[in-house]
């Protein structure tokens, strides 16, 4: 298992989706060992339903407020994840000049799916899900989460 990083910002579009339940993710399964934080290219509304399937699995986003990459209080990281193309790009300028890592990670947009409330859901479940995933495999617990 390779040493985990001091200090990681996950990075989307809006700051209102797949960045914050990545932040909270990585926060709850984490806890103090490594910083963590989120911004979007630009900050949109919070997302209920983002909120709504982390609850599921017990991680409260409640108190997330979305930002953008101007709002960071610091802006270094070891490395940078972006989680959408546009934040892709927005990343490859904040990590231009400097040695923090960046990896793409590409995760679907539930917000695009229509139809019911419960199809809705199923869709952040499954971002949900895949998130959580790929955290577990590159940044693998140790202990018990939250600590």
């Amino acid at each position: 298992m390779s040493e985990l990083p001091g200090a990681v910002l996950f990075a989307c579009t809006m700051n209102s989706i797949r960045s914050p339940m990545a932040e909270a993710i990585m926060k709850y399964l984490h806890g103090h060992r490594i910083y963590v934080d989120s911004c979007g290219v630009r900050a949109g509304p919070f997302d209920p339903f983002a909120a709504e399937v982390l609850d599921e699995i017990g991680i409260d986003l409640s108190g997330h407020r979305p930002k953008s990459f101007d709002d960071l209080e610091d802006d270094y990281f070891d490395l940078v994840v972006s989680l959408s193309p546009e934040a892709q790009h927005r990343a490859v300028e904040l990590t231009r000049n400097g040695t923090t890592e960046l990896e793409f990670w590409h995760m679907p947009d539930p917000s695009l799916i229509e139809g019911s409330r419960d199809q809705r859901l199923g869709g952040y479940r499954q971002l949900r899900d895949l998130i959580l995933e790929r955290i577990m495999s590159r940044f693998p617990p140790s202990g018990s989460p939250g600590v």
